[in-house]
């Protein structure tokens, strides 16, 4: 047994003690003795229990374990996420101060105007990202709203409410630092020349599954422009095939997604009407997309999942009955992917019934059917019919009116047939003062949001630094003895304006029964192809971050909320 030093000093001095005094006598020697022993059993029994106590503390868990810091760590997320959301909502719903519009900036130049023609991803990109401070904004479009594409085929089948995807302009706007004009209006004409153009506002009515109809005489303006944005976008390519635009539905816009749900909804309800096995019973109940893209894909793979997981509770044997058909072209679905996910694909759309017709053409459209020409795989062709009570043509994009009359007007344009043609800095050859961007131009990069979205962001940046170029001009003539300064940062500041480069970051779709495919790219050196249910977690991820403003976040989370508790909603007009 260990002593400490002080008890061993005791123990030392009270034995000289007792062996100094050993002479008074024996007697009292032995109850010395006696006294010592018990003295020193006291001590090694405390010393005893402070080796205990100490092995015992020792021993004795942490007072904070790992389940303690996780619950902290939890609450501490919980308390910070929120805290998050509600700062982002009170920003969006309590916009700052805009500084108004001017004719001159701060230091005296004039301040030139910009007017961005369209509210597509091209325009919104750009606007977004625009110090408006520095120029006098307007925005011109006949849609009032920003429209997120990548979700609209999530809309007929009523997982994601159209109003979900839709972000005001004037709010986007109004987020700027600078005033924002917008004018909702269509351009029917522009003067390169003389640098204006001619806008038409419609009094319109919204009718489902119709363009809109005006009701009175249009009223025409004209506004003038130092810099045009032009970003107007795409129409619907029918490739000329008779019977598409009269008997199709497109998915371009957010009523065309209505009137698909609703064409849907009244040829269900009609072929209920009809006797069970009759060839127009069956005619009725084929919902027919035609084009395997992305959203060819993903509104067959949208449709599916409503009629195998919730019409079929309330409409007996649908899920049986109705049939979802996929026409193609081309040899593969989602043709631009990685040649593992299209066989995904595939093996995914076999596994839920859809019926994928590769390698065949359509030829022509009536009020009932689809005549399609299929390529045997030993290169003959055969006739195939096939009937519809629902069709929806997802094919290409061509150029609008006003674009092919721009293009008229400009010589360099002149062998524009898909798109304009623009240089580096996405400025049309043969005008210093228009800019386009889109699906409008024709360049190496694909016709896609993702596309348009960079180049907004690189236009924006583009614009902000112009400013600063033509302000150093100014002040270089407005104060000479500054000159030398002024033209030094001029030029760095022209060094620091590149070209375009377009860098994809890779392509997503939705296939169906809570699954998805990603192609995702990391430069021009990786490519990583996944597929399955946790790329389906990723897909909603990714385009929940995609969206413009927090409240778009907030209902479309809601609403994929409200499919997974209630289900689907099988009225008409949801």
């Amino acid at each position: 047994m260990m002593f400490g030093r002080s008890s061993l000093r005791s123990i030392s001095a009270f034995g000289k003690i007792c062996s100094q005094r050993a002479f008074i006598g024996p007697s009292l020697l032995v109850a010395n003795r006696r006294a010592f022993s018990t003295i020193h059993y006291r001590l090694q029994e405390q010393a005893a229990t402070d080796a205990k106590t100490k092995a015992v503390k020792q021993k004795k868990a942490p007072k904070h374990g790992w389940f303690n810091f996780f619950f902290k760590a939890s609450v501490f997320s919980a308390v910070a996420f929120w805290g998050y959301l509600t700062w982002k909502v009170y920003v969006e719903t309590n916009p700052r101060n805009q500084k108004p519009q001017s004719e001159l900036k701060d230091n005296g130049n004039k301040k030139k105007s910009i007017v961005i023609l369209g509210s597509g991803w091209g325009a919104i990109s750009f606007l977004s990202k625009l110090d408006t401070t520095k120029y006098n904004v307007t925005i011109v479009s006949p849609r009032n709203y920003f429209l997120f594409t990548p979700l609209l085929p999530s809309v007929p089948s009523g997982t994601i409410d159209a109003r979900s995807i839709c972000d005001a302009v004037r709010t986007i706007a109004r987020a700027t630092p600078g005033e924002v004009k917008y004018m909702e209006a269509e351009a029917i004409d522009i003067d390169p020349k003389a640098k204006s153009i001619q806008l038409e506002h419609n009094s319109q009515r919204f009718s489902i599954g119709d363009a809109f109809i005006n009701n009175h005489e249009p009223i025409r303006t004209t506004i003038d422009y130092d810099y045009l944005v032009y970003a107007v976008g795409a129409t619907v390519n029918t490739f000329g095939i008779p019977g598409i635009p009269e008997n199709a539905s497109f998915l371009k816009e957010s009523n065309d997604a209505t009137a698909v749900r609703q064409k849907l909804f009244n040829a269900i309800e009609a072929a209920r009407r009809l006797p069970e096995g009759s060839s127009e019973r069956a005619r009725l109940m084929n919902f027919v997309v035609c084009g395997g893209g992305p959203p060819g894909v993903e509104l067959a793979a949208e449709v599916k999942d409503f009629m195998d997981q919730d019409l079929k509770k309330f409409i007996p044997n649908i899920d049986k009955e109705m049939k979802v058909t996929l026409i193609e072209a081309m040899p593969n679905v989602l043709a631009s992917f990685h040649p593992r996910l299209i066989q995904y694909t595939k093996n995914i759309f076999n596994e839920q019934g859809v019926d994928l017709r590769n390698n065949t053409m359509v030829k022509r459209v009536d009020d009932r059917n689809v005549y399609c020409s299929h390529r045997k795989p030993d290169g003959s062709q055969e006739e195939v019919t096939i009937p519809y009570g629902t069709l929806v043509w997802a094919g290409g994009n061509t150029q609008r009116p006003i674009t092919k009359k721009l293009a008229s007007k400009i010589l360099e344009q002149k062998t524009a047939r898909r798109g304009l043609l623009v240089d580096d800095y996405l400025k049309l050859d043969g005008d210093d003062y228009i800019f386009a961007l889109g699906d409008c131009t024709f360049t190496t990069n694909p016709p896609t949001a993702q596309v348009a979205h960079q180049e907004g962001h690189f236009l924006a940046e583009y614009f902000n630094k112009l400013s600063q170029v033509d302000d150093y001009q100014y002040l270089a003539k407005k104060e000479p003895e500054r000159a030398e300064k002024y033209s030094q940062k001029l030029e760095r500041v022209k060094k620091s304006m590149l070209p375009f480069k377009y860098n994809h970051q890779g392509s997503l779709a939705y296939i169906g029964s809570d699954r998805a495919v990603a192609d995702l790219s990391w430069g021009s050196w990786s490519t990583v192809a996944l597929g399955g249910s946790l790329t389906f977690l990723f897909w909603r991820t990714a385009y929940v971050s995609m969206l413009l403003g927090i409240k778009s976040k907030i209902l479309v989370v809601t609403d994929w909320l409200k499919v997974s508790i209630f289900g689907r909603d099988c009225s008409k007009d949801s």
